[in-house]
């Protein structure tokens, strides 16, 4: 945990180069796992898990509105699950913070 207020962050920008550090509360569904299959009408969907759901609205209440970065990105993550039972999985993660920390996650290197 950082010494951050709520909602803060510590970015800087130094030497030319670009950081942002967030820290976003709740806990992740994992992508590969959090799609259910449901049916409307006479269609099948395949949508997000209630889990991917509540976790993504979650993370979109506590992300600060910036400016996204644009070139490649490094990305550094602690995640950290109530449990060992959910599988490691950072891609939802990595597709929230489109928008918010750079423009799309395939900037991520």
């Amino acid at each position: 945990m950082s010494d951050l207020p709520l909602g803060m962050n510590d970015s800087t920008i130094t030497d030319g180069t670009q950081a942002l550090s967030l820290e976003i509360f709740g806990e992740p569904a994992s992508k590969a796992n959090s799609r259910r299959v449901v049916k409307i009408g006479s269609m099948s969907r395949v949508i997000k898990s209630h889990k991917a759901l509540t976790y993504s609205e979650m993370f979109r209440r506590q992300a600060p509105k910036l400016v996204p970065l644009e070139g490649d990105v490094r990305v550094t993550m602690h995640i950290y699950y109530a449990s060992r039972r959910p599988d490691l999985d950072e891609s939802l993660i990595l597709d929230l913070m489109q928008g918010v920390a750079y423009v799309n996650d395939r900037q991520v290197k």
